[in-house]
């Protein structure tokens, strides 16, 4: 294990982790790098367990023994396009650090992990479920908020749907909040980004998937309707906070589901509907 005392928030070693609060930055700087940030103790664990490989560490000396056999087990920096070299742990105050991401670090640690490579579409969905196919899935069309996407991996993962894709303007599910919210599910739930959408409708079908949109209209099924009727493999499209799903895309799918509410009550937040859909349709 590697490690390196730092005091200068402006060390070019640390580049991966300055102004972590920019979001614009992040979202162009990152995928551009092959990288992602895992931030906490429990997401660093999660995405060892996963198989990630780390770049780097970063953390106040305090959370190091929480680490220190993961850390020790990884070796080298092997990842794709890595250096071969131990993998550098990075230590400093917890003044340093902030300087460094532009946030208190309170979590423990911040690791700067190799992105992994995605999955082909075909590929996802016929490897899942240990190489029997994938029954379930779920389908993001351009949701924006980190804090959704993070909340519909954790329902995803926890009530066992089997794979998510995301359309190709959807917010990205490795990004530092989206990842912390999730628990680090995002690192065992499959997951894939579609090339063009409503244009992978049909590529769903020829997987064998009836498509259901969830949203509001006046030929909509509720969820039990749904439920009942008992499809093989389902996919279901949730759309974005704002504006719902687009007209292509209910043009395009087989099936508008609705949940029936009460209260006057016209809808659910979109993790939240996600997670009675995950639930409602459990095996």
């Amino acid at each position: 294990m590697q490690i390196i005392h730092v005091t200068d928030p402006a060390d070019p070693r640390l580049a991966d982790y300055t102004n972590l609060t920019d979001v614009e930055l992040r979202s162009k700087n990152e995928p551009e790098k092959g990288m992602y940030i895992a931030e906490s103790t429990t997401v660093i664990h999660r995405a060892l367990r996963a198989g990630h490989r780390p770049r780097s560490f970063l953390m106040a000396e305090k959370w190091l023994p929480g680490l220190e056999e993961a850390i020790s087990a990884v070796g080298l920096d092997d990842g794709p396009g890595g250096t071969g070299e131990p993998v550098p742990v990075y230590v400093a105050e917890p003044a340093v650090l902030e300087s460094i991401t532009g946030f208190n670090l309170h979590r423990g640690a911040l690791s700067a992990m190799h992105r992994p490579v995605l999955p082909s579409v075909h590929e996802l969905l016929t490897t899942a479920r240990d190489g029997q196919g994938a029954r379930r899935v779920a389908v993001l069309e351009d949701i924006v908020d980190h804090t959704n996407v993070g909340a519909i991996f954790r329902g995803a993962a926890g009530l066992g749907v089997d794979a998510v894709l995301v359309s190709p303007r959807c917010s990205d599910p490795l990004y530092r909040r989206s990842v912390r919210v999730s628990m680090g599910t995002v690192f065992q739930v499959p997951w894939t980004r579609l090339e063009s959408w409503p244009g992978g409708v049909e590529e769903l079908r020829e997987h064998g998937f009836t498509v259901a949109a969830l949203a509001l209209s006046d030929d909509s099924l509720t969820l039990d309707e749904y439920v009942a009727r008992g499809d093989e493999r389902s996919a279901f499209v949730f759309g974005t906070e704002g504006h719902g799903l687009q007209r292509s895309t209910l043009a395009a799918v087989d099936h508008v589901v609705k949940i029936p509410m009460a209260g006057g009550v016209d809808s659910l937040n979109v993790a939240a509907s996600a997670a009675v859909v995950f639930w409602a349709t459990r095996a």
